[in-house]
C-alpha cells in the first residue's frame, strides 16, 4: 500500500475515534478547532472532503493546505460553463499544488529571456516566475490553497484572500512569490489563494449563451470565496473579516468584484493593486466573438457564419492543446495583455463604471489602493522580446491611463461616498528585484509583491538587502492591520495615515528613497493630467487606452496624431509617468 494511502487510513481511523483519542477533529465545517491542540497539517474537514495538509516549508508552525478543490473540473459539458461547488466526504491530499489553469506561456523561452539585457540571475529567476516557464498546465485546476497558525494568536483570525494578475491570460498559485506562510506566521492572518480559469477558458465572451457565461473566470473567484466563508472557520479564520487582493489583473478582479456583489458582498475590504475595473479596458468590450470566431475558424468549426451555439459545441469537443494552439501569440506583450478578457455581461462586468461610480452603486467597504512608480519597467521588457520599440512619451502614457489614472478615479470616487479609502503609490528598488540595470527598471509592474509578501529571497533565490527586509516586514504589517481592522486598522499606530483627500497631501509614499517609514504628498503631484488627457483623448474610439492602443500599433487615425500633438503642453509628462523613462 501506497505511503499515501497509508497515512489516509490511519487518518480516517482517528477521525472515527475522536472522541475516544481526544483528536482536535472540527465537529462541523465551520467549527474553530481547540486553538492550542492543533497540529500544523493536521487533517480538516471542509464541504469539500477531510483536507489533509503539511507542516509549511519555512516556518513548522503554519499549517499548509494546497490544491484543496472548490469546483468540479471544468472540463467535457462543463467547460466554459459557470463553476459548480465541489462537493465531498472523502479525504484529500493538501499537500501539493494542483496544475495552473491552461494557458500559453510559451511567448518568452527562457532562451529569449537571457537576450533581454536583464540584471542578472536573479532577474532570470523573476522573470521565469512571472512566465511560468516550465509549469504544468491543465483545465482541471480550480483549486485553492490555505496558509494558517491557528494554535496561537487570534482564535478566528482575519482572511487576506489573494487573486492572482497575469492579464487574464496567464497566472497562477504555484509560485514563490505567493507563499503565504511568511504573513501567516509573523502577522497571525490567514492567507488564501485561488486559481481561476484564463484566456478563452475563463473569458470566452460570447453573448447570450445559457450555459457559457461570458466571464467563468470571475464567477471561479467568486465560488472560491464563497467556499471560503463556508469553511474557514475550521483552520482557525474569521469568515467576517475576509479581505480580497489582488495585483493587475487580480486588481482589476478585486474591483469588478466591488460592483459586482453588491447584494450579498461577504467581504469587508478590497485591497486593488496596480489595476482597477477600467484600467485594461474603458468601457470593457460587449464581447469577444471576433477573436472567437477567428479561433473556431482555425479549430475546423467554421466561423461567424456557422453560429456561437455550432462553433461553441464543436469547441467544446476539441482537445486544450488544440484550443490553446488556437489561440496563441508570439507577441510577448500580447500574451500578457491577451486576446480574450473580461467582456460586458452587464452582470459581473459593466460597461458604465463612471456612472456606477457616481451612483454608489459598488459595495461601500473600505478600500485601499494604488500602484508602482514606473510600472513600465515590466512592460518594456515584454515589449523588446517581441521586437517592439515604443517611444518613451508612449510609456509615460502607458502609466499615466492604465494605473495612475485609475487608481486616481477609484479613490476619489470612494472619498466622494464617504467610504474609508487610502491610496498608495509604491517607490522600492532592490537588487535581487531588479529586472533590467540599463536602464533602470524602477519600481515596475509587480515588483511590490513579493515585498509585501515576504518572499522575495525566494523567488530571486539572491538575498534581501536588510532596508529591504525592514520595508518588507512594514508592509506586511501595512496590509495585515487593513485585513484585521478595514474600518480602522489605520488610524492606529504604528500606521496612522490618513484617509484619501485628493485636495491635501494624503498620498502615501510606500519605500520612498528606500525608507522605511511612509511619507505624504499631494495626490495632484501625479494626477494634474489625468483629466486633460482624458479630454484630449475624447474623440477617439476606447478613449485614453484607444489612443495608447493606436500610437503603439503604428496605425494612428488622425484623431490619435491630433492627440499626441497636444501633448506638447506636458512638459514634464514624462516625469509623470514615473521611474526612469530612458528608452531600453
Amino acid at each position: 500500500m501506497k505511503i499515501l494511502q497509508v497515512f489516509v487510513a490511519v487518518a480516517s481511523f482517528f477521525n472515527e475515534f475522536q472522541l475516544v483519542l481526544g483528536s482536535p477533529q472540527p465537529k462541523r465545517y465551520n467549527g474553530v478547532h481547540d486553538q492550542y491542540c492543533f497540529t500544523p497539517g493536521q487533517p480538516v474537514k471542509t464541504t469539500s472532503g477531510t483536507v489533509i495538509g503539511k507542516v509549511a516549508t519555512y516556518r513548522d508552525q503554519v499549517s499548509e493546505y494546497l490544491g484543496i478543490p472548490f469546483a468540479q473540473p471544468p472540463v467535457g459539458a462543463l467547460r466554459f460553463a459557470a463553476p459548480r461547488p465541489f462537493l465531498g466526504s472523502g479525504f484529500i491530499n493538501a499537500t501539493k499544488f494542483s496544475p495552473d489553469c491552461a494557458a500559453n506561456l510559451e511567448a518568452i523561452s527562457t532562451s529569449e529571456a537571457s537576450s533581454l539585457g536583464l540584471a542578472g540571475t536573479n532577474s532570470d529567476l523573476v522573470l521565469a516566475e512571472l512566465i511560468q516557464s516550465g509549469d504544468i498546465t491543465s483545465e482541471d485546476c480550480l483549486t485553492l490553497n490555505i496558509w494558517t497558525k491557528p494554535q496561537s494568536g487570534e482564535k478566528a483570525k482575519a482572511v487576506l484572500f489573494w487573486i492572482y494578475g497575469g492579464g487574464f491570460q496567464t497566472g497562477n498559485t504555484n509560485n514563490p512569490t505567493y507563499d503565504g506562510e511568511y504573513f501567516a506566521d509573523e502577522e497571525d492572518v490567514i492567507v488564501v489563494s485561488a486559481n481561476y480559469r484564463l484566456n478563452v477558458f475563463g473569458f470566452p465572451g460570447l453573448p447570450d449563451q445559457p450555459d457559457a457565461p461570458q466571464n467563468p473566470g470571475l464567477l471561479d473567484q467568486r465560488l472560491a470565496v464563497e467556499w471560503v466563508r463556508d469553511n474557514i472557520a475550521a483552520f482557525g479564520g474569521d469568515p467576517n473579516r475576509i479581505t480580497i487582493f489582488g495585483q493587475s489583473a487580480g486588481g482589476t478582479s478585486v474591483d469588478y468584484y466591488s460592483y459586482a456583489w453588491t447584494e450579498n458582498p461577504i467581504v469587508a475590504g478590497f485591497i486593488p493593486e496596480s489595476g482597477t475595473a477600467v484600467s485594461f479596458a474603458t468601457p470593457a468590450p460587449p464581447n469577444n466573438t471576433a477573436a472567437w470566431f477567428n479561433a473556431s475558424q482555425i479549430l475546423g468549426c467554421g466561423g461567424e457564419l456557422a453560429g456561437i451555439p455550432v462553433t461553441l459545441a464543436c469547441v467544446r469537443n476539441k482537445s486544450t492543446s488544440e484550443i490553446l494552439a488556437a489561440t496563441r501569440t508570439t507577441n510577448p506583450l500580447m500574451a500578457v495583455l491577451g486576446q480574450f478578457g473580461p467582456t460586458a455581461d452587464e452582470q459581473v462586468v459593466f460597461s458604465n463604471y463612471s456612472t456606477r461610480a457616481a451612483e454608489g452603486k459598488f459595495i461601500q467597504k473600505p478600500y485601499f489602493t494604488g500602484n508602482n512608480d514606473y510600472e513600465a519597467g515590466l512592460f518594456k521588457v515584454l515589449a523588446k522580446a517581441g521586437n517592439e520599440r515604443i517611444p518613451d512619451i508612449l510609456w509615460a502614457i502607458f502609466n499615466l491611463a492604465v494605473f495612475t489614472c485609475p487608481a486616481s478615479d477609484a479613490a476619489n470616487v470612494r472619498a466622494t461616498h464617504n467610504v474609508p479609502v487610502w491610496r498608495y503609490r509604491y517607490f522600492g528598488e532592490f537588487p535581487n528585484l531588479r529586472l533590467t540595470s540599463v536602464p533602470n527598471s524602477g519600481a515596475w509592474h509587480g515588483s511590490e509583491i513579493s515585498v509585501v509578501w515576504g518572499t522575495a529571497q525566494n523567488a530571486s533565490q539572491q538575498q534581501d538587502t536588510p532596508v529591504e527586509q525592514s520595508i518588507s516586514s512594514y508592509l506586511m504589517g501595512v496590509w495585515a492591520s487593513f485585513a484585521k481592522n478595514p474600518e480602522c486598522g489605520f488610524d492606529e499606530a504604528p500606521y496612522e495615515f490618513p484617509t484619501y483627500d485628493q485636495n491635501m497631501s494624503t498620498l502615501i509614499r510606500f519605500a520612498y528613497m528606500n525608507q522605511t517609514q511612509p511619507s505624504y504628498i499631494s495626490p495632484i503631484t501625479f494626477d494634474y493630467a489625468c483629466s486633460t488627457l482624458e479630454t484630449l483623448a475624447a474623440p477617439i474610439p476606447g478613449g485614453l487606452l484607444g489612443a495608447l492602443n493606436q500610437l503603439s500599433s503604428g496605425s494612428a487615425s488622425p484623431a490619435a496624431e491630433a492627440f499626441l500633438g497636444g501633448l506638447n503642453n506636458f512638459a514634464n509628462l514624462s516625469a509623470l509617468g514615473g521611474g526612469n523613462p530612458s528608452t531600453m
